[in-house]
């Protein structure tokens, strides 16, 4: 059988090997924590604790404030020093709550299920809901509102992404090599909930001693497949890895479930894992530093509301001055002004570069030359180029008209563009400005 894969999608150096045979070593943090209330897609939670309260790790500081939330958990025990608005990486001010951890540690009790199989469907969703589970690729959409579709008998396929597409990160694939079994017992616990669905791990063919890991692991697994995918940009994308796995194409109006499935990161269902079986909340989760500017490149499992400066110092700090310091990856990740702001449940990695590259090819971009590479590149099939023009000149209705709305956000386009020009930026842009008029318009 093929690789499979979709239409476009492009092929930028992968800089994985820096960080990809680094075990994951585990960091204790110093001092204060911060846990921004929103650290997930929906309502902000609500605190449930005050100034001066002592807590424990494990216990629950936040609680959802919505269906469309999810609840926040102390990673230290210690004392809540304030709750204020702080800084955040993307330099929003968020309102946030700050412990002073007192280096010991001391956890709750956790209450760990004997017999998962036990458990019916809605205590298994209660178990997730409690502890704070949301999807850890980036998107942060809490993960009991995404097992809970209108209609659980129509989902087919419950797609493990494995990919890790995005260049430089390697916590996914650190993860899949090292928590293999609790990886493949989050699929088990899942499809228990989905009686008609299949469960596949979607790998790219780039990390072939994952898929035989996974291949060995759920040989005797009926329900369980191993896909290899092409290694190519954006593999990773939902609706990409959906129609590689099942050729069924969905748009930004569906959602997977529409399609008959649901899709979660490696890091969300080992996370399932420990919330259904264990009783442990997300406190926790694994973290790629990385870059030619990183002194020591690596993976570490740090406890959320760790500053992203100690997690730089766990990796040996600057070998060189960086002139590009990003949250996340190359392609989607987003620059940051500073390293003094909280850690949180999306996020995935610290690249540090020492060349701007972007910014070179800004200062260097020419007009468009009509070449059609970003439309060959663009996984959704749109005009990026055309597209671009339309949020230059501010052309809200032709923009929508030209489907701008259907762009992922990938960057694909202003990374094979000949002419440097920001097409990705603009779009994004414009896509934010559409969006904001229908809600104003609602």
């Amino acid at each position: 059988m093929g690789l499979m894969t979709f239409k476009g999608g492009v092929h930028p150096f992968e800089g994985k090997d820096l960080s990809k045979d680094k075990p994951i070593r585990e960091l204790l943090p110093k001092g204060e924590l911060v846990y921004p209330l929103s650290q997930h897609i929906g309502a902000p939670a609500t605190p449930i604790v005050a100034v001066g309260d002592s807590v424990l790790k494990g216990q629950k500081i936040a609680e959802a404030g919505g269906f469309v939330s999810a609840p926040i958990h102390a990673s230290v025990s210690g004392t809540v020093k304030k709750i204020e608005p702080r800084r955040v990486p993307t330099g929003d001010m968020v309102n946030s709550i700050v412990i002073e951890s007192d280096g010991e540690f001391k956890e709750v009790e956790y209450q760990a299920v004997e017999d998962v199989s036990a458990l019916s469907k809605e205590e298994i969703i209660n178990r997730i809901k409690e502890a704070g589970v949301v999807g850890m690729g980036g998107a942060g959409f809490p993960t009991h509102v995404k097992l809970s579709p209108k209609e659980p008998e129509k989902i087919d396929y419950i797609i493990a992404n494995c990919a890790e597409c995005e260049p430089y990160l390697t916590s996914d694939y650190r993860i899949m090599l090292d928590h293999t079994e609790e990886l493949v017992e989050g699929m088990r616990i899942i499809l228990s909930m989905f009686e008609h669905a299949k469960g596949v791990f979607a790998v790219e063919n780039n990390k072939p001693d994952c898929i035989a890991k996974l291949l060995e692991l759920t040989k005797d697994e009926p329900r369980m497949e191993v896909a290899p995918l092409m290694t190519k940009y954006p593999q990773g994308g939902e609706r990409q890895l959906i129609y590689a796995v099942t050729k069924r194409a969905i748009n930004s109006k569906m959602l997977p479930a529409d399609a008959g499935c649901i899709v979660d990161n490696v890091a969300t269902m080992v996370a399932v894992y420990h919330a259904v079986k264990e009783g442990k909340p997300v406190t926790s989760r694994i973290f790629t530093v990385t870059g030619d500017a990183v002194e020591e490149p690596g993976n570490f499992e740090f406890l959320i509301g760790t500053s992203f400066q100690e997690l730089l110092d766990a990796a040996g700090g600057f070998k060189e001055q960086p002139e590009k310091i990003i949250s996340g990856g190359p392609m989607m990740g987003f620059s940051m002004f500073g390293l003094d702001v909280p850690t949180t449940k999306t996020t995935s990695a610290l690249l540090c570069m020492t060349k701007d590259e972007v910014a070179e090819a800004d200062a260097d971009a020419t007009a468009c030359i009509n070449c059609g590479r970003c439309v060959e590149a663009c996984p959704e099939q749109i005009v990026p180029s055309r597209l671009s023009k339309f949020s230059e000149h501010g052309d809200m209705a032709e923009f929508e008209k030209w489907h701008g709305l259907e762009c992922v956000e990938c960057g694909s386009c202003s990374f094979i563009c000949p002419a440097k020009r920001p097409l990705a930026q603009l779009i994004k842009t414009m896509k934010k400005q559409v969006l904001a008029e229908k809600k104003k318009n609602k």
